[in-house]
């Protein structure tokens, strides 16, 4: 079995080692391929990916940073269509925009023993403007089938030195053969920071290079000259990558992709002094602070003064202060659904339209709790899915929240949410920790993950008929985070609709009744209640039938699937699941077995379950209780946790077996 490995490894590696990479040359062989070698639950592979990243100079503006992109991809059936299509973000500002040069894509299929090739036409390409800052380029290969490979090339110029997108060297999909490069002059100081679990040694050096300079007499000639440099070199060459799979209960898989990313610290020509970018969290926040979309914004109060000051105008209790003005601006201003630290149009054309981004709705809300005399502060978040900022970077912040202290504790607010309640912030917000901007510009860490325990309880009362048919009704209650996820799916959709994907969750669930109580009341918890009939939830072999008491409640599969995993599990928030079930036999029937009640308990109080079952005449009941109490569980705990799930889901799954009488 070994030796079968290694030779299968060994000529896997020669076919890399003799594939040609440059663009256009894709062999019969790439296109014969059924499957990748070495993972062949891979639905597309990048056989081949290059980056090169350098600094180019252009009279009379100067240095520009200049990206090529050069990739090659397998498809090898229709779940990796997705691949088929590139999206890059392009930034702009102030007329200055990244644009995309010199694209060449073709779709490549194998026909009759020829390659034939498709070119992307300009009906593929998409420009969209997704805000005042980011343009979106996109486009879709042409010809898409099982087998075919997509193979496109294209140039990135920008006038953003500072923004060197980061170096990723591993994706869900495996990758054969990757190389990048990264060329910075010897003017740019950049900090190198990476992260993943892939071992990647770069080759660096530097070589000579110069840029002609042309200038003018006084008398209008012209004449050139060359400034001699010295350019720092980086590069990485890497084969057969593996995919990092993905896995429920994780923040954002990008964190933990293995990447390389260069922060410009600072530059420094010659005779001239250093100018600075980013170099400490200070440095950052100063930054973003002074920036005319942030800071000033917060300073102007005039258009909402009066009406702030008659809603407060008989309450004193800072916390009654918080939450009166925390509802007057989520009822005031409807989130546009743009994400952002800095605003977009100005808090008080927001105020005024009614309409705002992320910035401008918690930058106005901070500045009215301000003007109440309260101690609130803007605090910089990266949502789950932009990632978590590790190290200094202007980059690393796209949301902002409210923070306000009160005594010895405090209440994170977010205005941009209908449904959030103080320290209740929406899902996409919970990841790791945010950080608060104070009044001179000095920041410190907050911890974005709840400490309050999400609950929902269910009550289940339900009749057992004789042919194995389930009748009944079913009560829960949801409070916290539990809550804000309900009413975010429930309120504003069609009830129809909602009941029918209640039913289909439920594999086929018949629901009358359906009711919701306090859905827009977030004082309360949501109640929910509905009666149901379901089909066939007993097997009946000869006198005896058989069924799981937790019947379509029960937990059928462990989402804990990979053998190890390097990265954390994170659950958002601290939740206890408690069931309470009441389950009615049929007439005829006596119960013959019950399973054992028991329990588990995670390492240093993690998390448990309980289990408790009894029969008294025709009547079981049972009682769950299933506790996380940490959002974020650490990667050394994975094993234990995962055998957790498989014992739960066991337990959930064992029978009572009833006798006719």
């Amino acid at each position: 079995m070994k030796l079968t490995s290694l030779l299968l490894t060994l000529c896997f590696s020669l076919t890399v080692f003799a594939q040609d990479y440059h663009f256009g040359k894709v062999s019969k062989e790439e296109l014969q391929e059924k499957f990748n070698p070495l993972d062949s639950s891979a639905s597309a592979t990048y056989l081949y990916k290059y980056r090169k990243s350098f600094y180019e100079y252009v009279e009379p503006s100067g240095f520009r940073l200049v990206t090529e992109v050069h990739e090659r991809i397998k498809i090898y059936n229709q779940e990796g269509f997705d691949y088929a299509t590139k999206t890059n973000r392009l930034s702009t500002s102030g007329g200055s925009d990244e644009e995309i040069r010199n694209l060449k894509a073709y779709t490549y299929h194998l026909v009759n023993g020829k390659v034939e090739e498709t070119k992307l036409s300009k009906d593929g390409i998409f420009k969209t403007e997704l805000s005042k800052y980011t343009n979106e380029y996109k486009f879709t290969m042409p010809d898409i089938k099982p087998g075919c490979i997509v193979e496109y090339k294209y140039r990135v110029n920008s006038p953003f030195i500072y923004n060197v997108d980061q170096f990723v060297f591993q994706y869900d999909i495996p990758v054969k053969k990757i190389q990048a490069r990264f060329e910075a002059p010897e003017y740019f100081t950049f900090k190198e920071s990476t992260r993943g679990y892939l071992s990647i040694t770069p080759k660096k050096s530097s070589q000579a290079d110069k840029i002609k300079l042309t200038s003018r007499t006084s008398i209008g000639r012209s004449y050139s000259e060359d400034l001699n440099f010295k350019k720092n070199i980086t590069e990485f060459d890497l084969n057969n990558v593996p995919a990092l799979k993905d896995e429920p209960y994780v923040n954002n898989i990008n964190n933990y992709k293995s990447s390389v990313k260069y922060e410009l610290s600072y530059t420094k020509y010659p005779d001239a002094p250093i100018k600075s970018y980013t170099t400490s969290w200070s440095d950052v926040v100063n930054t973003i602070y002074d920036n005319s979309n942030f800071g000033p914004e917060l300073n102007k109060k005039g258009y909402f003064e009066e009406e702030i000051d008659a809603l407060i105008s008989t309450v004193s209790d800072p916390i009654q202060r918080t939450t009166l003005i925390f509802n007057y601006v989520k009822n005031k201003v409807k989130w546009n659904g743009y994400y952002g630290y800095g605003t977009n149009d100005g808090v008080k054309k927001a105020y005024k339209e009614r309409v705002g981004n992320v910035a401008e709705i918690n930058l106005m809300l901070t500045a009215m709790l301000q003007h109440a005399g309260l101690r609130a502060y803007p605090v910089l978040v990266s949502t789950r899915q932009h990632g978590v900022p590790l190290f200094p970077t202007l980059e690393g912040y796209n949301y902002v929240v409210s923070y306000v202290k009160i005594n010895d504790g405090g209440m994170l607010l977010d205005g941009t949410s209908r449904f959030s309640r103080p320290n209740v912030l929406p899902f996409r917000t919970l990841n790791w920790q945010g950080r608060v901007i104070a009044e001179a510009g000095g920041s410190t860490l907050i911890d974005l993950y709840p400490k309050q325990t999400s609950q929902n309880s269910v009550f289940f009362m339900a009749s057992l008929s004789e042919n194995g048919d389930l009748s009944g009704g079913y009560r829960s209650i949801k409070k916290s985070h539990k809550a804000l996820s309900f009413r975010e799916r429930y309120i504003d959709v069609d009830r129809d609709d909602f009941i029918a994907r209640l039913e289909n969750n439920y594999g086929g669930l018949e629901i009358s009744d359906y009711n919701v109580k306090n859905e827009l009341d977030l004082s309360k918890p949501i109640v929910e209640s509905y009666k149901f009939v379901k089909e066939s939830q007993a097997d009946i072999i000869g006198d005896k039938m058989y069924f799981s008491p937790l019947f379509f409640l029960k937990t059928t599969d462990n989402p804990f699937k990979l053998s190890k995993r390097e990265f954390p599990v994170d659950f958002g928030y601290p939740s206890k699941m408690n069931s309470k079930i009441v389950v009615k036999i049929p007439e005829g029937y006596r119960i013959e077995s019950l399973p054992e009640s028991g329990g588990l308990e995670l390492p240093d109080d993690l998390g448990k379950f309980i289990y408790q079952v009894s029969g008294t005449g025709n009547t079981i009941q049972v009682s769950v209780l299933h506790e996380v109490n940490s959002a974020i569980i650490n990667p050394a705990y994975y094993e234990a946790l995962k055998s957790y799930f498989a014992q739960m889901i066991e337990k959930e799954n064992e029978q009572i077996v009833l006798s006719r009488i």
